[in-house]
């Protein structure tokens, strides 16, 4: 669940002009929630965005441990790929039924969907199992609820702090996974979200405000939700990351069917959703809900922080994933300090998050932003390629972490507050749930393309010469192993984080390149409407 809360009054943004909701006109006559309410209420909405970016990255750390159990490695980073495909997959379209059915019941509908197969997660008796019910757990969590509740003058202050919530549980889910695996079970990643979960739904529940509140927003009726070109959307969310998934099989390469048939059928996709969007447009108008709201897609700005949600989402979340587990497999560490030894971008990542909201507090320097976090995350992932092999982790990649993060803080409270202020009411929902699908889409091409690198490094070091299961125990010592197979695995992974690193930094520069040409035509053409 993205959870956003937030109001803005589009008549003071003359960017926006005609692309404003008729409903807004009414927002002078609704009153304002009271504090003690409102700070209840924000409590509720916060927690489940929390809980949300929490399962993304909570099962890093126990990946191994929920593996060897079902006895398959191979195949159990479809435990956290099945939850974040699902979530990208969907997260606009649930952002467009929240327009139907209203926010709160949106909010209530996601939470029990995330809750109850949260539980059925715990209980999973076998990795299919498992991996099925992350899926539907993570359709629960893409719902998207944007409740329009808070005062104008409070924006800012949101959007900084919605980014340090993404970040705190995006690093701290880890931590958390690493303490419940080594001292419960893995089985409490998920079921933690039980007891907190019921407890936000109950608060939620009993704080949200009265209609008199509320602003008047139009809702749409079923018929205006635009089926097909969210079905494209979903097909070209999953079907390109589904490829690079596979693509580290030593008999499925790059060049076999099972990688180009989906990844080619994806791109049609994507380009038909585009497509698709643009005659919705011009037949239809405001008529019929767009996948893609193409006066959204015609602003600059959004565009821009949408790009750079994107390529945001792949080194961070990649990062989350991979570092650990070369901590566990390279460095000999525990699932527990291997989480821990994120804790450094965790705290660089809320400063990050807060200094963003401060700097555009009064006054718009968002480009400025977006390209000094570009560059912290450009050097941050470079300075990560440096990192030696060795069993002993040196104190320097901690100091790189520092960077990563406050690259990310900066941009992820930036490009929501972007999201929030370059849209209308009426498509505020389509907004966020844009940008909260192309981080995720980021963060999955990122775990994909790190399993791709690192299947390829381990067949290159080591063939066919161990298990999976004696990979697995790499991480706990590796003491069954011969020291020559242990000394290649190690190599093997480290390799292949250093890979991930080089790839990353060069992403980063390409993005860079963009925002500064971003960055030059908007001072050429003045800060007026884009």
């Amino acid at each position: 669940m993205t959870v956003i809360s937030s109001e803005k009054n589009i008549l003071e943004d003359p960017t926006l002009g005609s692309n404003s909701s008729p409903s807004i006109h009414h927002e002078h006559q609704r009153q304002e929630i009271p504090t003690q309410r409102l700070v209840l209420l924000c409590l509720g909405l916060s927690t489940g965005l929390f809980l949300s970016f929490l399962d993304s990255s909570i099962v890093a750390t126990s990946l191994f441990t929920i593996g060897t159990e079902f006895n398959d490695q191979e195949r159990v980073n479809w435990v956290a790929l099945a939850y974040t495909l699902s979530y990208l997959g969907c997260a606009v379209f649930l952002a467009s039924l929240s327009n139907v059915i209203g926010r709160r019941d949106a909010f209530l509908l996601s939470y029990v969907i995330f809750l109850a197969f949260s539980l059925g997660c715990g209980f999973a008796q076998n990795l299919q199992q498992l991996i099925a019910f992350r899926a539907l757990q993570g359709l629960g969590g893409s719902v998207i609820i944007l409740p329009e509740i808070a005062p104008q003058r409070l924006l800012q202050a949101l959007a900084a702090i919605i980014g340090i919530i993404i970040t705190l549980s995006s690093v701290l889910g880890p931590v958390l996974g690493g303490i419940l695996t080594k001292y419960a079970s893995w089985r409490w990643v998920f079921w933690i979200n039980g007891p907190i979960g019921a407890a936000s739904f109950l608060l939620f529940f009993i704080t949200w405000p009265k209609p008199q509140f509320l602003p008047d927003l139009e809702r749409r009726s079923w018929i205006e939700l635009d089926y097909f070109g969210s079905s494209l959307l979903i097909a070209a969310a999953v079907l390109i990351v589904f490829p690079f998934q596979n693509a580290d099989s030593a008999t499925d390469g790059w060049d076999k069917p099972i990688f180009l048939a989906p990844l080619i059928i994806g791109l049609i996709a994507f380009f038909g959703v585009f497509a698709w969007s643009f005659f919705v447009d011009r037949r239809w108008g405001d008529k019929v809900a767009a996948a893609l709201p193409m006066n959204l897609l015609r602003d600059r700005v959004y565009a821009s922080a949408v790009l750079n949600t994107l390529f945001l989402g792949f080194p961070y979340i990649l990062v989350i994933y991979a570092f650990p587990l070369r901590c566990q497999v390279v460095n000999g560490k525990d699932a527990l300090v291997a989480g821990v030894m994120l804790l450094p971008m965790l705290g660089s990542s809320a400063i990050g998050s807060a200094v963003s909201g401060k700097v555009n507090g009064k006054v718009d320097h968002s480009c400025e932003t977006l390209v000094v976090a570009t560059s912290f995350m450009v050097l941050g992932c470079g300075l990560l390629t440096i990192i030696s092999g060795s069993v002993t982790l040196e104190a320097k990649a901690l100091g790189f972490l520092v960077f990563v993060g406050l690259g990310f803080g900066l941009s992820v409270s930036t490009t929501t507050m972007l999201a929030a202020l370059r849209s209308s009411v009426r498509d505020h929902a389509s907004a966020q749930g844009i940008v909260a699908q192309v981080r995720v889409l980021g963060g999955s091409l990122g775990i994909a393309a790190s399993s791709a690198i690192l299947g390829v490094s381990l067949h290159a070091q080591v063939g066919g010469l161990v298990t999976s299961q004696q990979i697995a125990s790499v991480g706990k010592g590796g003491d069954d192993l011969p020291p020559g197979v242990l000394v290649a695995i190690r190599r093997a992974y480290s390799d292949a984080f250093r890979e991930d690193m080089r790839r990353l930094s060069r992403t980063r520069q390409q993005e860079q390149r963009i925002q500064d040409e971003i960055e030059r035509r908007k001072a050429a053409a003045g800060r007026g409407p884009q």
